[in-house]
């Protein structure tokens, strides 16, 4: 019998689960009548140490969609709050729930949960990576273009979780991936040699610069992220500085594809990492995107439980 099954990175499924899950999430938002018992009895423990408003909303609602039930526990509504292990609150939310999702800052406490659980723990975000957002983000991406392999995708801004998760995620996907960041703030290199590892497989390039105009020429997707991350708040006067010239504008679009597409995991500060004009303008599907938290989620939660 297979052990548990985690979700802490894309890296925990295969090239063929992958697809699998996003075939899945076409299918749930397709017909989620269909889906409407799959998860009857079924319950979430949603862990967050950082303030949600996309992950929160979608994990519960999903949940409620799938038949099942979603607790929201705070870090300071349970005993992690006050100094019980990490390890011991995984060991007794498995025994009331089905799966654990967590939303926390040190990627270390997601590895500590799913080593202790004894159920499913999914990534709802960590300092390092934000793979449920990817798995969203690819389900737009195919929705727009179908089959995705081979095209460009680029990145614009601050190498942080969001830049590693997409880096992996579209390199595994066949999708080229060009990241430009303000020197000093490229992607941790461990994830670009995971990335570029995926690439050799898949055919797909993966390339870091420093140049947003250079990296966006001819891209199918143009995406950023905000300039500073939750917890970086103090850092953010000098990043307004360090990342001029790399807000995504009118002018930097116009570099990519006729038909590119905007794409932001939001929150969205108009007027920082994204002029207004793109933001609300026509190429951009930020709210798609949105939305397909919800259906990938779902796709994922059955996937991870074996109802899907």
């Amino acid at each position: 019998m297979m052990g548990v099954r985690h979700f802490l990175s894309l890296e925990d499924l295969s090239l063929d689960e992958l697809w699998a899950v996003l075939d899945l999430a076409a299918s749930v938002k397709a017909t989620p009548e269909k889906y409407a018992h799959a998860l009857n009895g079924k319950s979430l423990a949603m862990i967050f140490q950082k303030k949600s408003t996309r992950t929160r909303v979608s994990f519960e609602t999903g949940m409620f969609q799938l038949g099942g039930m979603a607790l929201f526990l705070g870090a300071s509504d349970i005993q992690i709050g006050r100094g019980e292990s990490i390890a011991d609150t995984a060991r007794v939310i498995s025994r009331y729930n089905s799966m654990i999702m967590a939303r926390v800052y040190g990627h270390d406490v997601l590895e500590e949960m799913a080593a202790h659980a004894t159920v499913p723990v999914i990534n709802g975000l960590s300092d390092a990576l934000h793979p449920c957002q990817v798995l969203a983000d690819l389900q737009t991406m195919r929705e727009r273009f179908g089959d995705i392999r081979g095209l460009t995708f680029t990145y614009v801004g601050d190498g942080n979780n969001m830049a590693h998760s997409l880096m992996m995620g579209c390199a595994r996907a066949g999708v080229n991936v060009r990241i430009a960041a303000p020197s000093g703030y490229e992607p941790d290199i461990a994830y670009v040699a995971a990335a570029r590892s995926h690439g050799q497989v898949t055919g797909a390039e993966v390339v870091v610069m420093n140049d947003p105009v250079a990296a966006v020429a001819d891209s199918h997707v143009v995406y950023t992220d905000v300039w500073a991350s939750m917890g970086q708040e103090e850092e953010q006067a000098q990043r307004l500085i360090d990342f001029e010239g790399f807000q995504v504008n009118g002018r930097l679009m116009s570099a990519a594809n006729n038909d590119a597409i905007f794409m932001h995991c939001l929150p969205a500060h108009r007027g920082e990492e994204v002029s207004a004009e793109v933001c609300d303008g026509p190429q951009s599907v930020i709210f798609d995107e949105a939305e397909n938290r919800l259906h990938a989620q779902k796709a994922l939660m059955l996937f991870l439980l074996g109802a899907g």
